[in-house]
């Protein structure tokens, strides 16, 4: 954990120019500076008492409903609404969004409070210095657009970069034709209809030679790629996007080209057999048109993701990413935890004179020697870690309607001991959606011919896919576990381990930078196969559940 002081933040709201607008009952009751603190939203809806929301928390405001005569006193008051029912007061960061009727009369407005804070940019102030694109990510309120004003202001004025802010709702500079003074010297083109931002992007750079494009809600698929051409001609993008997390846009058709787009690849035999794994995988397509991501938790929660581009790769090999996690105490310090090692990494002491020893040069994969056995019978922890140790066959699996997608994630997600096949015959069951398996006679003849049984789930969805696994090797009679060998001593186990592990790492993870999935062992023997990755100087962490327990070396 590292900490450092930053600048200690201002916050300028202009709330009794929004205060101005709106009912006098409203006003009176908003007039406390209790009430003031934290406020996020005025809600104003015809024949309701008007509310004030706050974090966590919603008040109602005086017992008078909401007349129509007050919401047309308000509107009174404000620039016009867009296309996208937004309007706002001139020189403020304040929004008015409206709710219609079916004639199109407004019945209702919230008045979201716009603050202007400066200094939350220290939170991915050195993000700032390396000139790569940046998304932020988050849940509605947690202050994307607070965020992307104060980045457009370092840029502009104390990095000296030519910034361009496209604002679709006048939401990021404010209403009115003259900026806000929150984005400093950066400029500011408005967008005519939300559904023209995509257009207005690729104007910016053409006409206006911008070093900087600053973005807010990148939502449609138009603008992901109007930003992918924008970043390939070497203009740096800071953005907002729907999601709250960076799995949700890998998740996303429309926006997963941000990350690196998603495609199905289909292995070789032997390329699936050596990652133990389906024929079929995701795999990112392209390079992240943003290589920096942040995961905006809270206000004074910030996850960083310093590299999109391996993030994405882990998550769809089913892993959990690292991101480093930056926090912002009471005091106004800036804490940065970095990212933790796989579990059950080990570090063994290093060797005389300081450095691990030398890998040995790399040989031709063979068959593991094993020594000749010993007469004396095996111990009876040796035959335990044996049985532990022993892999079960995975489940052959022919799926007939079911999602590819979904049911990748699912096994991925469990790490289920499932693997999918292409043809009936192959398969120990299949898995079927009702509505596809009634139009598909054939396949329920060729099924019964072979003995194979049909599990039917009602509908594609992840839960119904876990379910219908989840049951599937529940039924499955487990196999009974291989007897250790006579003679076969638990030195001998370890031998055959160890050089399993060395082998992986020179042939396949030092040669190739491929990682690698050793098979299932016990904990003790797994221990001393994380030692010997470690003294390659390599990271290493345990996957799997029970007798499925491996060990999984990782690249530098």
């Amino acid at each position: 954990m590292v900490s450092a002081p930053i600048t200690p933040q201002r916050i300028t709201d202009d709330l009794d120019r929004l205060l101005e607008v709106l009912p006098e009952a409203v006003r009176q009751a908003l007039a406390p500076v209790e009430a003031r603190e934290q406020l996020l939203e005025v809600v104003l809806d015809l024949g309701r008492v008007p509310e004030a929301r706050y974090p966590g928390r919603a008040v109602s405001l005086g017992e008078a409903v909401v007349e129509r005569a007050d919401l047309a006193a308000v509107v009174e008051q404000l620039g016009a609404f867009g296309g996208d029912n937004r309007a706002g007061i001139e020189r403020t960061l304040h929004r008015i969004s409206a709710i219609r009727n079916r004639t199109g009369t407004i019945v209702g407005l919230t008045c979201r409070v716009g603050r202007a804070v400066f200094g939350t940019v220290a939170m991915v102030r050195d993000l700032m210095d390396s000139g790569q694109s940046l998304l932020l990510m988050g849940r509605p309120g947690v202050g994307k657009t607070t965020a992307l004003r104060e980045i457009a202001r370092v840029l502009a004025d104390d990095l000296g970069k030519r910034v361009v802010v496209i604002d679709t709702s006048n939401e990021i500079a404010g209403d009115g034709d003259i900026p806000h003074p929150a984005i400093g010297r950066a400029r500011r083109m408005q967008v005519a209809r939300p559904e023209l931002q995509h257009q207005v992007m690729i104007e910016a750079v053409e006409n206006h030679m911008p070093e900087v494009i600053v973005i807010d809600e990148i939502g449609t698929e138009l603008e992901a790629q109007a930003a992918r051409t924008i970043a390939e001609r070497g203009v740096m993008l800071v953005a907002t996007a729907h999601g709250n997390e960076l799995a949700n846009l890998v998740k996303n058709p429309t926006l997963s080209d941000l990350v690196g787009g998603i495609e199905s690849v289909t292995l070789g035999d032997e390329e699936a057999r050596r990652r133990r794994t389906q024929k079929t995988v995701l795999e990112r397509a392209a390079e992240p048109t943003f290589p920096l991501a942040v995961e905006m938790h809270s206000r004074h929660r910030w996850l960083v993701h310093r590299d999109v581009a391996r993030t994405v790769d882990l998550l769809l090999r089913g892993q959990l990413p690292r991101p480093q996690v930056r926090e912002l105490d009471g005091d106004g310090r800036l804490h940065l935890q970095e990212p933790s090692p796989p579990q059950a990494l080990i570090r063994p002491e290093p060797a005389q004179g300081g450095r691990p020893p030398l890998p040995r040069r790399p040989r031709e994969l063979a068959p593991v020697p094993l020594p000749d056995p010993v007469a004396a019978p095996a111990p009876a922890e040796a035959v335990d870690e044996a049985k532990a140790a022993a892999p079960q066959a995975p489940l052959l699996l022919y799926r007939v309607g079911v999602s590819a997608l979904l049911l990748e994630q699912a096994i991925r997600s469990r790490r289920l001991p499932v693997q999918c096949v292409d043809a009936v015959e192959e398969a120990d069951v299949v898995l079927a959606l009702r509505q596809h398996l009634g139009q598909q006679p054939e396949l329920r003849r060729r099924a019964q011919q072979a003995g194979v049984p049909i599990l039917v789930i009602k509908a594609d969805t992840l839960p119904q896919v876990q379910r219908g696994l989840e049951r599937l090797l529940q039924r499955r009679e487990p196999a009974e576990p291989p007897q250790a060998e006579p003679g076969r001593s638990g030195a001998d186990d370890d031998l055959a381990a160890l050089e399993e592990c060395r082998l992986a790492v020179e042939q396949l993870v030092l040669a190739k930078g491929q990682p690698v999935e050793l098979l299932p062992r016990s904990e003790r023997v797994r221990r001393l196969q994380a030692e010997l990755a470690a003294r390659y100087q390599l990271t290493s962490a345990d996957f799997g559940s029970g007798r499925q327990q491996r060990l999984r070396i990782f690249p530098r």
